[in-house]
């Protein structure tokens, strides 16, 4: 598999994990602890960059630096981007909950008879609608500012 190939198919699969762990996260904040839609997407927000972090470096973008300077640099970086898609879907995905969003699949499910109820968590569906373009900004974040190789620039 050519590196630009691996990188890509990497950060999908780590995207998809990091996505559940955002939304797993998510779903344990909103329901049996019950801290609401703001409290629980931050929280899980936190849980999924500190992941993402981790496996970015590790195996995405391969940088396997531990200097101090060198991680460092990485670590703010990465924060400061994906504070800035964090932002965005920390303020969309309530603004999309509190219009109504959500409300166009519960009929879709209730109709069908399903009564799972992490399919009718408060949120859920702003919270995937956002996450489409959250994933979009951070590989191109990650790949142009964050983890940028020598040969790259």
């Amino acid at each position: 598999m050519k590196p630009k190939t691996k990188e890509v198919v990497m950060y999908l699969i780590f995207g998809v994990l990091t996505t559940l762990v955002s939304w797993g996260t998510y779903v344990i904040f909103a329901n049996p602890l019950d801290l609401g839609v703001f409290v629980s997407n931050l929280l899980s927000w936190i849980c999924a960059v500190i992941f993402a972090f981790i496996t970015n470096k590790l195996w995405v973008f391969d940088s396997k630096s531990f200097e101090a300077k060198t991680l460092l640099k990485e670590a703010v970086t990465f924060v400061a981007s994906r504070g800035i898609t964090g932002i965005f879907e920390i303020a969309f995905v309530p603004i999309m909950s509190k219009i109504g969003f959500d409300n166009l699949f519960y009929p879709i499910f209730k109709d069908a008879g399903i009564t799972l109820k992490i399919l009718y968590t408060d949120g859920i569906y702003s919270k995937v609608a956002v996450a489409v373009v959250v994933v979009i900004l951070n590989y191109i974040f990650s790949k142009l500012f964050v983890f940028k190789k020598k040969e790259d620039k």
